[in-house]
C-alpha cells in the first residue's frame, strides 16, 4: 500500500504539471504498475480525469505490445467498473475506455461495440448508462474515439444522431459535439438544426486536457452545423 500511494502521488504530480504530455511516455513505460494509480485518478475533476485517461491509453497500448492478455484485463476492469454489478458509478471510465481503444487498435476491434452500446437504450438487459451525468461522459468519450479512429464513425453516427433527442439536455449537446468529429452528413442536419434552434438548457463542459470550454447544447449544435467544433481532440 505505501508503494501504491507513492506511485499515485508521483503520477498525479506528473499529470498536474503544465508539461504533462512530456510525462506520458515514462508513465507508460511503468506498464502494469501505472494502471492502478491512473485508474484512481479517474475520479478527479474533468481535466485531470482526461489526462489520466490519456495516460492510461498510452500505458495499455504499451502493455499490449508485450502482454496482450494483460491489456485485455485492463479493459475488463474498466468494463466491470461500468457495470451495475460492480456497485460503482463509473466516473471517468468512459474517457478511459475511449483513450485505450484510441491508442490500441486491436482492443478497439474487440471492445468498441460494447463501448458504443453505453448510449443505446434497448429497454432490457443492455449496457445503456441510465445515469444522466455519466452518460454525458459517454457521448464525450465516443466523440474523442471516433475522431481518433474515424473508421468507426459511420457505426457511431446513427447512435449519436439519436442522442440529439436524449432526455437530458447536456447529453444532447454532447451528442452534437461528438457528431462534429465526423464528416458532414445532410441526414444529420434536421435534428442538429432543431437542437441548434432550441432553448434546451445545460452547461456542456468540453476539455482537451489543457483548455476547458462550457457551452449550451444549442451552441454545440450550431458549431457542428458550421463545422467549427470546439476543442476537437488531436492524437496524443
Amino acid at each position: 500500500m505505501p508503494r501504491f500511494r507513492a506511485q499515485k502521488f508521483q503520477v498525479r504530480a506528473q499529470l498536474e504539471s503544465p508539461q504533462w504530455r512530456e510525462h506520458l511516455e515514462s508513465i507508460a513505460a511503468e506498464g502494469i504498475a501505472s494502471v492502478g494509480p491512473l485508474m484512481s485518478l479517474l475520479l478527479f475533476e474533468p481535466v485531470l480525469r482526461l489526462r489520466a485517461a490519456i495516460a492510461l491509453g498510452h500505458t495499455t497500448s504499451a502493455i499490449y505490445a508485450k502482454k496482450p492478455e494483460a491489456a485485455r484485463d485492463v479493459m475488463r476492469r474498466l468494463n466491470w467498473r461500468m457495470s451495475e454489478e460492480s456497485g460503482n458509478i463509473g466516473w471517468g471510465v468512459p474517457e478511459a475506455v475511449s483513450e485505450v481503444l484510441s491508442h490500441c487498435p486491436p482492443l478497439a476491434r474487440d471492445f468498441q461495440r460494447i463501448f458504443f452500446s453505453t448510449i443505446v437504450d434497448l429497454g432490457f438487459d443492455d449496457n445503456y448508462v441510465d445515469n444522466d451525468v455519466l452518460r454525458r461522459s459517454c457521448y464525450f468519450a465516443i466523440g474523442r474515439f471516433i475522431r481518433a479512429c474515424p473508421r468507426y464513425g459511420e457505426e457511431a453516427r446513427p447512435l449519436l444522431r439519436n442522442g440529439l433527442q436524449d432526455t437530458d439536455d447536456v447529453c444532447a449537446g454532447m451528442a452534437a459535439w461528438a457528431l462534429g468529429m465526423l464528416p458532414p452528413d445532410l441526414n444529420d442536419t434536421p435534428l442538429l438544426r432543431k437542437l441548434a434552434e432550441s432553448k434546451r438548457q445545460g452547461s456542456c463542459l468540453i476539455t482537451d486536457g489543457d483548455m476547458v470550454v462550457v457551452c449550451s447544447p444549442a451552441e454545440l449544435a450550431q458549431d457542428t452545423l458550421a463545422g467549427t467544433v470546439k476543442l476537437a481532440p488531436q492524437q496524443d
